[in-house]
């Protein structure tokens, strides 16, 4: 004799239609291959992160004395003293007036000009204008120094930090053009046509309803292009030459070549460096990864 439990006094997961369910979810198969490559990819960058932190605190003298990879038994904080007390903050202070000066204008100038592309009425030359920002992304920094150096010089901007912040605009224009347009191309036409009725102009429309509406995408650009101009290399050794003017990428590099065989003091400025891009990176990480794959899949 047979007896069914009540529905409500079944415990879960017994009943025909939980055994249905489970019977028809496919099984998942342990990707041990993957895993075992994400592992070793962790490996191959954390072991040269966690050398360049041990290797800050330890003094120059132990440094050829003991194990890389091992600990110091007495940290010390010498090395950083030494890279703060050679002009490392105003190096620091470059950075950051390169960084913002190029950055506000550029997310600014982008932003008006991704909304003129989508919302503008002559199409004719509003698409080739955004052709001529595509164009800008085939075009590399390497291979446009020579002539950025000439209109430099004939500007007499050279040796200054506008010398660094125009060219920083114009490069980090074509990208954020390409991502803004496609968050504006996705706001509903009905929301601009709704303004319009109410008589607004197209900058309070641009202003109170599309950058609102596009603020993921700002943000993304914005955290982008405050990388890329943050860590570059090649104006600044190309465009400045007294140290009162150098940016911190460049310090490294004559802090390589002022201390020599100090690699501990070289790896403090690195770690100094770096701690500004990895605050950032924290806070706008995933705005910046969603916004670009939305920016680039919509």
């Amino acid at each position: 004799m047979t007896t069914t439990l009540p529905e409500a006094r079944r415990p879960p997961g017994t009943s025909p239609r939980d055994r249905q369910r489970r019977s028809s979810r496919p099984a998942r198969r342990r990707n041990w291959v993957g895993g075992l490559a994400g592992w070793l990819w962790l490996v191959v960058v954390a072991v040269p992160l966690y050398w360049t932190l041990i290797t800050s605190l330890k003094a120059q003298s132990h440094y050829y004395a003991s194990n890389p990879l091992v600990p110091p038994g007495d940290p010390t904080l010498d090395n950083y003293r030494l890279v703060v007390e050679s002009d490392f903050l105003r190096y620091f202070l470059n950075s950051v007036v390169v960084t913002a000066g190029a950055v506000v204008p550029a997310v600014v100038c982008s932003f008006m000009a991704a909304y003129a592309i989508v919302r503008g009425r002559h199409l004719q030359v509003l698409r080739a204008m955004n052709g001529l920002f595509l164009m800008g992304l085939a075009i590399p920094l390497q291979a446009t120094v020579i002539p950025v150096y000439l209109i430099i010089i004939k500007l007499q901007l050279y040796d200054s930090l506008p010398a660094l912040i125009l060219p920083s605009i114009a490069f980090a224009v074509p990208l954020s053009v390409l991502v803004l347009a496609n968050f504006v191309r996705d706001v509903p036409k009905e929301l601009f046509d709704s303004m319009r009725v109410d008589g607004a102009t197209e900058w309070t429309t641009m202003w109170r309803l599309a950058a609102p509406l596009t603020r993921p995408a700002i943000l993304t650009v914005t955290i982008f292009n405050a990388l890329t101009i943050w860590n570059g290399f090649l104006l600044p050794l190309v465009l400045t030459q007294s140290p009162e003017r150098r940016t911190l990428p460049l310090a490294l590099w004559t802090f390589q070549g002022q201390y020599g065989v100090n690699v501990p003091a070289v790896l403090a400025a690195v770690v100094l460096t770096t701690l500004p891009v990895l605050i950032l990176y924290a806070f706008g990480r995933r705005q910046l990864l969603s916004g670009l794959t939305a920016g680039f899949s919509r």
